[in-house]
């Protein structure tokens, strides 16, 4: 009796490790998406397109775990292909009338897009649509058909449990948003926001919400500080107070997003999260946009970087923090006027960094530099010619130091052209005081916060160092995705307060006479 019953047993205990381990794999990998995190976004309005292998090394190198397109650019999702990246890819505007009419058409998408590539690339989320309810609310009745019926599709694909499913609004489906206890959702899309809160209830997705603290401050410069936006330190009486709540904000974007929370509470939705999927600050702009400027820009990213992975959450909700995507990752060189829509983006189309975060108390995320450490190499796609002219000049009539890469030096290997061009550009750059133009060379030599050093080789940059910070590289150029459909800036032409904070400077003194309120 015992022998026969041995091979049962075991073939049940054998069973019963294989369901623990595949059910602690399934929650091990959904509760990660539980941590906050900071992602980016890839547009595609940029010339010189690097390939899809070189922009995953790029993010590889950069130790960014998480980015969002606005398709399902099949290059990509094929070179993400075993990266650990997470990826949201995107179903574009004029998709969704073919999605939410079609049942079969929504199961192809899924089976196209991401049964074909899942789980080696782990595409952790579908946003259906951009901003829809404001840019074309003609789609706005077949959004929800199109949600669910690629909902569906990912169910019989068992997959409803890995990637999550919403849609990116922007901000001004909220109405009255400061102070946040008093925002509600625009009452002319409640046949439409509604059904959408219970469908992203139901499944467990988050809402999706496009936030700009820049366009908030922009349009309401005589009642929101510049620091309020930019998650500076602020004075007691820079703080925004909630008359209502007391809850004190000392920054733009927490007040949006808990206005988000306050608006889907009004409706008696409580178990929705927020997941930014725009935010960011432009680097540069017109006469008509003297905030957008790196220094800002940098401000704002890296405060923004340090906010999420400090995991300090919103005044309304302490214990959750927003995971964000920052637009964007790249400048969109070919976008259409003002200026600041060409200048979003961390890196120029040339590849090099449009600023230096500092981030060195989050980690290897990004270039994490507060020295503004920086060292000048050749170019990946330099061609040997024009490298050994810059050398010859740089070491010539440029004066660089290059006795490091001379025979039996020990820069002298590997012995080739670009590593020995990349030591001399650093050599003038440093000696230049690292000033604007000095790492050009005719656009072969780029700026990386990576130091270049190996082995004995120490780069002249390095040798300048008393203290080094590990720091990861700033360099590449973009990928194909989807295309963005609107000009960010008339979306936010309803956030108005001015009235709002003279109805508060009223409210509160009645209230809470201790208490200034400044917006």
């Amino acid at each position: 009796m015992a022998l026969t019953s041995t091979p049962f047993f075991v073939s049940f205990l054998i069973l019963t490790t294989f369901i623990i381990i595949n059910f602690a794999a399934e929650s091990s990998t959904y509760e990660e998406e539980k941590e906050p995190f900071v992602g980016v976004n890839i547009g595609t309005d940029i010339s010189n397109i690097l390939s899809p292998q070189n922009l995953v090394s790029f993010l590889t190198h950069q130790k960014i775990t998480h980015i969002r397109l606005y398709d399902a650019n099949p290059d990509i999702l094929g070179a993400l292909s075993g990266s650990g990246i997470h990826v949201i890819i995107g179903v574009p505007n004029n998709q969704l009338i073919g999605l939410g009419s079609s049942n079969t058409t929504a199961a192809t998408w899924i089976r196209k897009n991401v049964v074909a590539y899942y789980p080696k690339t782990l595409i952790t989320g579908i946003s259906v649509g951009d901003e829809v309810l404001t840019t074309v609310p003609s789609f706005s009745p077949i959004l929800l058909p199109a949600l669910q019926s690629l909902y569906n599709s990912l169910v019989s694909s068992n997959l409803h449990k890995k990637i999550i499913i919403s849609t990116p609004h922007a901000a001004s489906v909220i109405l009255n948003p400061f102070p946040p206890s008093q925002a509600f959702f625009n009452q002319t899309l409640s046949s439409v926001i509604t059904p959408l809160l219970n469908f992203l209830s139901e499944t467990g997705s988050p809402l999706m919400l496009n936030l700009y603290p820049y366009y908030v401050f922009m349009q309401n410069k005589g009642f929101v500080p510049l620091e309020n936006s930019l998650f500076k330190p602020l004075s007691p009486s820079k703080e925004m107070v909630d008359p209502n709540t007391l809850l004190h904000y000392t920054n733009v974007l927490d007040a949006m997003i808990d206005a988000a929370y306050f608006s889907m509470k009004n409706l008696n939705f409580t178990d929705i999260v927020v997941l930014v999927t725009e935010t960011g600050w432009p680097s540069k702009g017109d006469l008509k946009e003297p905030y957008a400027t790196k220094e800002n820009a940098d401000t704002y990213n890296s405060n923004l970087i340090k906010r999420v992975f400090g995991r300090s959450g919103t005044p309304l909700h302490p214990e959750t923090t927003s995971s964000v995507y920052i637009y964007e990752l790249f400048n969109e060189d070919l976008r259409s006027p003002p200026v600041s829509e060409a200048n979003w983006g961390l890196f120029y189309v040339n590849t090099t960094p449009t600023y230096l975060l500092h981030l060195s108390e989050i980690g290897t995320f990004l270039a994490n530099d507060t020295t503004n450490q920086t060292y000048c190499i050749a170019t990946d796609d330099a061609d040997s010619k024009t490298l050994q002219a810059a050398l010859d000049w740089t070491c010539g009539p440029g004066r660089a130091n290059c006795s490091e890469i001379q025979p039996g030096e020990s820069c002298y290997q590997p012995n080739n052209v670009k590593n020995h061009a990349s030591y001399a550009f650093d050599s003038y750059y440093q000696t230049q005081g690292k000033g604007p133009g000095a790492c050009d060379f005719k656009g072969i030599a780029m700026i990386t916060t990576s130091d270049p050093s190996h082995r004995s080789c120490i780069f002249p940059g390095s040798k300048q160092l008393t203290k080094q910070t590990k720091q990861v590289v700033n360099s590449t150029q973009s990928s194909n995705a989807g295309e963005k459909l609107r000009l960010r800036l008339r979306i936010f032409s309803s956030i108005k307060i001015s009235a709002i904070s003279n109805i508060l400077h009223i409210h509160l003194v009645a209230v809470v006479p201790s208490i200034l309120f400044v917006l």
